[in-house]
């Protein structure tokens, strides 16, 4: 695939996490390397590859559904899926008419390897590796079409939650070194890059392989000299310590006042039958030390709605434990029937109705408090990385240190820069942002 003649153009999509489109940006890489180009707009794709989540039912759903469109769209491309869902129901992924390659967790970062021999051979491809054998760890550090960096630094799970499948679809936890983790930061700094997003399945466990540590990352990868902003994408509240949250506020350059920490219950009894490593009071106890040390700090927190177990008793528990809680939004899951898992075992069920009304209740009390927290940003100044709008070409946004994100009338010289920004209102039509006016 070296042959400038033959080159072929592939179109990339990406479901569930943050890990996910960090690791779909590197096989993009990988494939430029062998002369598989992304697809422009408006051209017909040689190659689609799917980048698939199995998080939740809805997401399998979403993956076949996309599988069968882009088989019935683009009849003649080569049809490609991998990620979880890939990697836990190969036999029916490779059912979906149309679907000539499937590759498990361990072999996406192969994909050119199996894409050369499928040119060759028009031979359907199943590559899954037995869970036991995924060991090894596959960094990534790329951007795809974004301006932000994904620096993959842990993958896999040893929580192995009730209700979860990840730890089946990613395999235990396994990270990269300190060492070769900084030279991607630096390769970033070197290319331009302004901010990474730290990723991973559950990154707090960084380094119980290696014999390192989470914080000895963070100290590390904040004095790489050109890297002006880091987040950290999700991180378990037993995991983020009080250590770690006094560095951020009050000695790191660079780490932003952005928190994404998953609760998943707000009663103690579910958390128990989730098999959860904290409880109510510590994940209280960890955003009032947020709130203390960052006033201004975005904190979103991960709710599912009706787990087994889940009774009306526990569920009011946990509507106001959440509704107290001094965060910025929620992201919200309907509690998912996943086969194989030990929470089918949990004798309360909630029918899916009334999980789908405790996920509009939960939406409700989310975006009041988005709402809220976006109001007290209006008036102040603060710095916004910019980048270019996907839908609209007279538009820009970016988001400030605090994940706010803002809009104002392009100006291609301030792509890729963080600029002083006045927060001036609401963007009437986007209630995701806000409008601010660039100090220049």
């Amino acid at each position: 695939m070296t042959d400038n003649s033959n080159t072929l153009r592939a179109a990339y999509f990406t479901l569930g996490c943050k890990l996910n489109f960090a690791e779909t940006a590197t096989i993009g890489k990988i494939l430029r390397e062998h002369n598989i180009m992304r697809v422009a707009n408006g051209e017909t794709p040689d190659i689609c590859i799917v980048n698939t989540c199995s998080v939740t039912e809805m997401a399998d759903k979403k993956g076949r559904r996309l599988l069968r469109h882009l088989a019935s769209t683009y009849p003649d491309a080569t049809i490609v899926a991998t990620g979880c869902y890939a990697q836990l129901k190969p036999e029916e992924v490779k059912q979906i008419e149309g679907v000539d390659i499937v590759l498990g967790s361990d072999e996406k970062l192969r994909m050119a390897e199996y894409i050369e021999k499928w040119l060759e051979t028009k031979t359907p491809t199943t590559a899954v590796s037995p869970l036991k054998e995924i060991k090894e760890f596959r960094g990534s550090c790329e951007r795809g079409d974004r301006t932000r960096y994904f620096l993959k630094v842990q993958d896999g799970c040893n929580y192995f939650c009730t209700y979860c499948t990840i730890p089946f679809a990613r395999g235990t936890s396994r990270s990269g070194s300190i060492d070769e983790l900084v030279v991607a930061a630096e390769n970033v700094a070197r290319e331009g890059g302004k901010e990474i997003v730290i990723t991973g399945v559950n990154i707090g466990c960084f380094g119980l392989d290696t014999g390192e540590s989470f914080f000895e990352l963070l100290k590390r990868l904040d004095a790489v000299e050109g890297i002006e902003r880091y987040r950290i994408s999700s991180i378990e509240p037993n995991l983020i310590t009080e250590e770690i949250l006094e560095w951020i506020a009050n000695e790191s350059k660079s780490f932003m006042p952005h928190f994404h920490i998953p609760l998943q219950a707000g009663s103690d009894a579910v958390l128990k039958l989730m098999n959860r490593r904290y409880d109510t009071s510590l994940f209280a106890e960890r955003i009032a030390k947020i709130r203390s040390l960052m006033p201004d700090a975005f904190i979103g927190i991960d709710i599912i709605a009706g787990a087994r177990g889940e009774t009306p008793e526990e569920w009011q528990k946990s509507l106001d434990f959440v509704s107290a809680l001094p965060v910025t939004r929620f992201h919200i899951f309907p509690y998912s029937e996943r086969p194989g898992t030990v929470a089918l075992n949990i004798s309360h069920q909630v029918p899916r109705e009334e999980r789908r009304r405790r996920v509009g209740v939960l939406s409700d009390v989310s975006d009041s408090k988005m709402r809220e927290f976006m109001s007290k940003a209006i008036g102040s100044v603060r710095n916004v990385l910019w980048e270019h709008s996907d839908h609209n070409p007279e538009r820009m946004h970016g988001f400030t240190d605090n994940y706010l994100r803002i809009t104002a009338p392009v100006n291609l010289d301030l792509f890729n820069t963080i600029t002083p920004t006045r927060i001036t209102g609401f963007d009437m039509s986007d209630k995701e942002s806000l409008v601010g006016e660039p100090i220049v």
